[in-house]
């Protein structure tokens, strides 16, 4: 990183909250406040890899239940079934609804599949103050940012075709636990990228 001069050895430091960048009067900043806003000034955040990989460790564990556990009931002329997320895939799929069954499976299995995967590998690489690939890393974690914005389409999509099917008098259907837990998995998930710190991706030994 030679002619690239750091923050911490230009004595400033950016508030977490408004982005200010301010002076780093405090050392570590740990005391500092922001004069903007008064939030707490900090180099990096503070345990932000643990959180992180405390929070997306949850949020595989409720991903079993979230597929294992039905996420919609339908009855239909007086034939009830549950179905799980990818059943549903497989129902919407073969009855013609092939946009709907699109929706379904991006946001509910590639999606929270890929963000396991790349914060997984953020926080691993980072732990280890790894210099691999650090641009593309980064890019990896504006992505999941990204995507983070639509990762409750899934839960919208059960929540409209519950609408749509309560028009039908001879038809009903009802949400289930399981879309609890897909939603607590994308909460999870999102809360885990907002406490990774991305800065950490250029904390590494060679400088």
């Amino acid at each position: 990183m030679s002619g690239h001069r750091r923050a911490y050895q230009l004595g400033v430091v950016a508030c977490h909250a408004c982005t200010l960048v301010c002076e780093d009067t405090g050392g570590s900043g740990a005391h500092a406040r922001c004069p903007r806003c008064g939030a707490a000034l900090h180099r990096r955040r503070p345990d932000s890899i643990a959180r992180a990989w405390a929070l997306l460790l949850a949020a595989v564990i409720c991903y079993i239940p979230a597929n294992v556990l039905p996420v919609m009931h339908t009855s239909m002329l007086g034939s009830a079934s549950d179905s799980t997320i990818m059943s549903g895939v497989i129902q919407f799929w073969h009855h013609g609804a092939y946009g709907i069954a699109l929706v379904i499976f991006i946001a509910s299995i590639f999606v929270p599949c890929t963000k396991f995967l790349v914060l997984s590998l953020l926080l691993a690489t980072s732990q280890r103050r790894s210099g691999w690939a650090r641009r593309e890393r980064a890019r990896l974690y504006r992505l999941v940012e990204l995507i983070g914005y639509w990762s409750m389409l899934d839960v919208l999509v059960v929540a409209m075709v519950a609408a749509l099917v309560k028009f039908q008098a001879l038809s009903d259907v009802e949400p289930r636990v399981g879309i609890l837990f897909f939603g607590m998995v994308v909460i999870l998930t999102m809360l885990s990228a907002m406490h990774f710190d991305p800065r950490l991706i250029w904390d590494g030994d060679k400088e």
